[in-house]
């Protein structure tokens, strides 16, 4: 998987945040975030689709029975954190949004709306799937 990332990132970084392939048309996200345990300062590609100004990331790992790492990461961290959109490098506020709370299955179903590769996610676990809003910081 890194380095599936490490190209996507490099195609997003030479081309002004366009992506093709899979990801073609979609609008991607370089979330920065640091290892909770490791200190280690990470970049992860990530479908983002928009609420207001706000984007909205998933923590879906095409299904897999865990969370990715990068959730707890954040989760865990200061609550704000550096995004690369296009060309943009906004500083973000980050919200994490887990299933059974009250904005989940709003911010939920605009993400699987977006990404339609979302319902095939869903069939490979029981798992619901958090969502991470991250609101530039004026």
């Amino acid at each position: 998987m890194t380095d599936f990332n490490t190209q996507i990132i490099e195609e997003f970084r030479a081309n002004a945040g366009v992506v093709g392939g899979h990801f073609e048309g979609k609008r991607l996200v370089l979330l920065h975030h640091v290892g909770r345990k490791s200190g280690t300062e990470y970049v992860t590609p990530l479908v983002g689709a928009g609420d207001g100004d706000a984007y909205l990331v998933c923590g879906s790992m095409g299904g897999a029975p865990a969370d990715p790492t990068w959730v707890a990461n954040i989760e865990q961290g200061s609550g704000e954190t550096t995004i690369e959109v296009g060309t943009e490098t906004p500083r973000v506020r980050t919200t994490v949004i887990r299933p059974g709370t009250p904005d989940w299955e709003r911010v939920y179903g605009i993400w699987a709306a977006y990404w339609p590769d979302a319902k095939e996610y869903e069939k490979n676990t029981d798992r619901k799937f958090p969502i991470i809003k991250l609101e530039p910081i004026a």
